[in-house]
């Protein structure tokens, strides 16, 4: 199986790839249309800014590739968020890739501070597979000032001022809110579940 995390240009893409590396996988980082088609399962992670990221994703030509990927596919972070369909940021709306279903807005926090950064409670809402090990309770790690609310295709949910989605999940599309790759045991888990999904 043939692992790739999608090279963006907005995110830490070595920290993703050690994560794996830790569970005996070596990814391989590309943004060419051919070593992504082919790959067994597909990563999609993303820092910083939802209009930046779409800017570079647009220069590469990888909506497309994306967007009509078959393979597993798992959104880490902003990268989760980019599945929706749009994103509100700095007052203004921005066109996602649409593969899931949704708008991810501002946070409301209400009294807490914004963003919401540092370790939360998950609350599994579903028995999807890339759930499997990880309780009601346990601790991710989040760095976000935006967020889906809960859906459909909410998997689990986080409570911070107010409940959002922490996992998400359409198909093959999946993504976590926060970072599997900086949530020791539990984000190994997850990651792990994920490669399984993909074996």
């Amino acid at each position: 199986m043939d692992l790739v995390i999608i090279d963006t240009g907005c995110a830490n893409l070595s920290s993703v790839k050690f994560a794996f590396e830790r569970l005996g996988v070596v990814p391989v980082i590309s943004d060419d249309f051919g070593v992504i088609r082919r790959a067994g399962s597909l990563v999609l992670p993303g820092v910083g800014a939802a209009p930046y990221a779409m800017d570079n994703i647009k220069a590469k030509n990888l909506g497309s590739i994306i967007k009509t990927a078959k393979q597993p596919l798992l959104g880490i972070c902003l990268g989760m968020q980019l599945l929706f369909e749009t994103l509100e940021e700095g007052g203004k709306i921005i066109k996602g890739l649409g593969l899931i279903p949704g708008h991810v807005g501002p946070l409301d926090t209400r009294d807490l501070p914004s963003p919401h950064m540092g370790w939360n409670q998950l609350h599994p809402l579903s028995d999807f597979a890339l759930m499997n090990g990880v309780d009601s309770g346990d601790y991710a790690y989040f760095v976000h000032s935006y967020g889906a609310p809960l859906s459909e295709f909410t998997v689990a949910a986080c409570h911070y001022g107010n409940p959002f989605t922490a996992v998400v999940r359409k198909d093959n599309v999946m993504g976590c809110q926060f970072h599997p790759e900086r949530s020791s045991k539990v984000g190994a888990q997850i990651l792990k579940n994920f490669l399984d999904l993909s074996a």
